[in-house]
């Protein structure tokens, strides 16, 4: 769950620096980080709703849970920069931003565990 709300406070701080070039940039931005967020929320889904299992069944949850994350992610991309005609760098920029946070937000909980 906090790595989800860090990416969406990840991709509002991009989207609020890209709304100096304009409000769609600021909109793609925004679109692009929120969709990096809410596809690690139905990855986080997969893997943890069901419960405690053995560890095959948690790996093929994990490998699911990826491709289903990466392909919504795919799909949304499409949406957003083809479909909606939204400008392709902030919405990049979005994704990147909100995609290179997660590592740093799980190293922060390892170490609140840790102690």
């Amino acid at each position: 769950m906090r790595v989800v709300c860090a990416q969406f406070g990840v991709a509002a701080l991009v989207a609020a620096g890209f709304l100096i070039a304009g409000t769609r940039s600021g909109l793609a931005a925004l679109c692009g980080g929120g969709l990096v967020a809410v596809a690690t929320g139905v990855l986080a889904l997969r893997m943890f709703a069901a419960g405690v299992a053995p560890a095959g069944a948690v790996l093929a949850r994990l490998i699911a849970g990826n491709l289903l994350k990466w392909g919504i992610i795919a799909i949304g991309l499409y949406l957003i920069m083809v479909k909606a005609a939204l400008p392709g760098l902030p919405v990049i920029c979005g994704v990147v931003a909100a995609t290179l946070i997660a590592p740093f937000v799980a190293a922060i909980d390892d170490e609140k565990v840790k102690t």
